[in-house]
């Protein structure tokens, strides 16, 4: 049986990517080194250690409470100083997760849609 790790790792083998000299990074993991390299407890440990936001961008308008003066929005993700504006996108996290952003970017849109309807009258 084929585990993930396993089918990347024959893909990066095939002659489509060896065009473009695709080859596995054969350097242990400084934390998983005690575990064989290429196993399913080896990649296990790295997905434990290795997490990213892919470059995805935010954290660029800031939320926070009224005594930051960093925070470019307040709770209810309305802008300050702006009428009527809300940001509803991941730039309103203050602080950055160490993984993909998607998840809380659709949380953070539901938390909006409720409070827009809490606006403009509508049950939530």
């Amino acid at each position: 049986m084929f585990s993930t790790a396993d089918q990347a790792i024959e893909f990066s083998q095939t002659e489509s990517m060896q065009r473009f000299a695709s080859s596995l990074l054969s350097t242990p993991l400084p934390p998983c080194r005690r575990l064989t390299f290429g196993s399913d407890q080896y990649w296990t440990c790295v997905a434990r250690h290795i997490t990213t936001n892919l470059h995805h961008q935010a954290g660029t308008c800031k939320m926070g409470p009224h005594t930051d003066p960093d925070a470019v929005v307040n709770p209810e993700l309305q802008v300050r100083g702006v009428q009527s504006l809300r940001i509803v996108d991941a730039s309103v996290m203050p602080l950055i997760p160490a993984a993909h952003t998607n998840a809380v970017v659709f949380m953070i849109g539901e938390k909006a849609a409720d409070l827009i309807k809490v606006t403009w009258g509508a049950t939530v």
